[in-house]
């Protein structure tokens, strides 16, 4: 039986990304759609800009999309809880639409965790065998700090932890709760699903800098504060864990 696919593609003021997106995405999902049946769902998270018109005028014909608008800019985890809640595939695929992860590398993390035992594979750019190019070093910095701070915090040999390229499977979002409405989601999604003990692979890949738009993420002292919250949590967590053994 032929497996669903949902593709889920958070958008804000992505008005010049979008013809991009759509050169790079759509060879991916006609291969995709051999061997899938695929759904692309796009949250335009409450854009000022002209984002929900090209969407329409780049993707709103394709076959089995959505395109579903916030009235207001909920931020990220928001777009996310959106989607999942509208997504219908056995596996859900989250990807950025500006493209700093490759829309070419879907295929690869489906093989993986078709192929293994994973119940979650997230894309990993400070993996050993992965990377980064041209990306400003405040942020590698950053990501790269949070990512062993919460490495160390789960004991899990996760390199890294704030991508939101991956790939779930339908039971894992289901089961999961998380409440970030914000940049920290990617990071609170792969904590809530190790306490629950979810199998989580890693896929090398690259980060590229941004050619379209502005970064959403450019207050760093706003995010690391943010991030500690999460990782103080998460430690809490994990004393509670180890006291009910």
């Amino acid at each position: 039986m032929e497996k669903k696919l949902s593709l889920i593609i958070p958008c804000y003021n992505e008005e010049d990304g979008i013809k991009n997106l759509h050169e790079r995405l759509m060879p991916v999902i006609s291969d995709l759609s051999k061997r899938y049946s695929v759904e692309l769902l796009f949250i335009d998270d409450g854009s000022t800009d002209k984002t929900n018109e090209m969407l329409q005028k780049y993707f709103g014909q394709a076959k089995s999309t959505k395109i579903i608008k916030h009235n207001k800019n909920l931020n990220l985890g928001a777009a996310f809880r959106t989607g999942f809640a509208k997504a219908s595939g056995d596996i859900i695929v989250t990807l950025d639409s500006d493209c700093t992860y490759r829309p070419e590398e879907i295929p690869n993390l489906l093989e993986q965790i078709n192929s293994n035992n994973f119940d979650i594979i997230t894309g990993s750019p400070y993996h050993p065998k992965g990377g980064v190019e041209n990306v400003p070093a405040y942020r590698i910095f950053l990501s790269k700090s949070v990512s062993i701070l919460y490495k160390i915090a789960t004991g899990k040999n996760i390199y890294t932890f704030t991508s939101m390229f991956r790939a779930y499977k339908k039971e894992v979002i289901k089961n999961i709760e998380f409440r970030s409405n914000d940049f920290l989601s990617p990071a609170e999604i792969l904590l809530v699903a190790i306490n629950k003990g979810y199998k989580i692979g890693e896929y090398p890949t690259v980060l590229h800098v941004r050619k379209f738009g502005k970064s959403k993420f450019n207050k760093l002292f706003m995010i690391m504060r943010r991030h500690m919250g999460l990782l103080s949590s998460e430690v809490l967590v994990r004393l509670s864990i180890k006291s009910n053994l």
